[in-house]
């Protein structure tokens, strides 16, 4: 509600008469919140069983001024850990991923050694892992996810997240993998041809597992060509044509090495 107060100083009663109108106007607002709390003196279980309602019907924020509730006054800390868990929960499904991150670290940091510490650990993960797009728009959410799977590999080994967590781990190194073979092809199609050279060796270093070598061996090899590197381009284009016998480059790659070997 806005008021402009351009000649109320002139009119004391008129501006009397607005600012009544703007308390009551507070007064009922605030008299109007609904009250969520459950009858009776405080049960942490009645507490958690109404937020879990209103999480269904999708209530967030009213859910987590009741778990806030168990967290503050349950003085036993058997319901303050799953209350912290499910504040987080609530803001990962309203997709408010920073504070859904933020409240999934205060619980392992918190409760390090409780059984569901490796659940907030995966799904601050996930969250990353869920923002992967594309190798052009996805190498940071990658590089995130793929840092937080390491951890929850490292802190919690007896996770039963282990086969997921695999799965994931590959895709975040395919996705980044990609990104850097996209950055060096561009320096390659640019004629920056030591600049590509600097990321397609990087690649083969960080992924030696990437899907596309045959593909980077051949872009090592020409960048070493064209940078005047001879013997370097002959050694790949042979290591290509050993290593992937089979592969479609592989007849290009024996015609490049015959233009070099006269």
């Amino acid at each position: 509600m806005v008021f402009y107060t351009e000649g109320l100083s002139k009119n004391p009663k008129f501006f009397l008469r607005m600012l009544c109108i703007l308390l009551t106007f507070v007064v009922f607002s605030c008299s109007a919140k609904k009250e969520i709390r459950p009858e009776g003196e405080f049960n942490a279980d009645k507490y958690l069983a109404m937020a879990n309602e209103l999480i269904e019907k999708k209530d967030y924020e009213d859910a987590r001024r009741l778990l806030l509730e168990v967290k503050n006054r349950d003085l036993t800390k058997k319901y303050a850990p799953l209350a912290q868990l499910l504040i987080a929960d609530t803001y990962t499904k309203e997709e408010e991923n920073d504070l859904a991150v933020q409240e999934y670290k205060r619980f392992i940091e918190i409760y390090p050694d409780h059984q569901n510490a490796s659940y907030a650990q995966y799904q601050i993960a996930m969250i990353y892992f869920n923002q992967i797009e594309s190798p052009e728009r996805g190498y940071g959410a990658a590089a995130k996810a793929l840092e937080e799977f390491e951890k929850l590999k490292k802190t919690y080994p007896r996770n039963p997240y282990k086969e997921l967590i695999e799965l994931r781990i590959d895709k975040c190194k395919t996705t980044m993998a990609d990104y850097e073979f996209l950055v060096g092809e561009y320096y390659f199609k640019k004629g920056s041809y030591k600049a590509a050279l600097g990321r397609f060796q990087s690649l083969r270093k960080n992924y030696p597992d990437f899907k596309k070598e045959p593909l980077v061996l051949f872009h090592i090899a020409l960048s070493q060509k064209n940078i005047g590197s001879k013997d370097k381009a002959i050694e790949y284009l042979n290591l290509l044509i050993e290593k992937y016998p089979n592969d479609q480059l592989v007849k290009e790659a024996k015609k490049t090495l015959a233009g070099l070997s006269k």
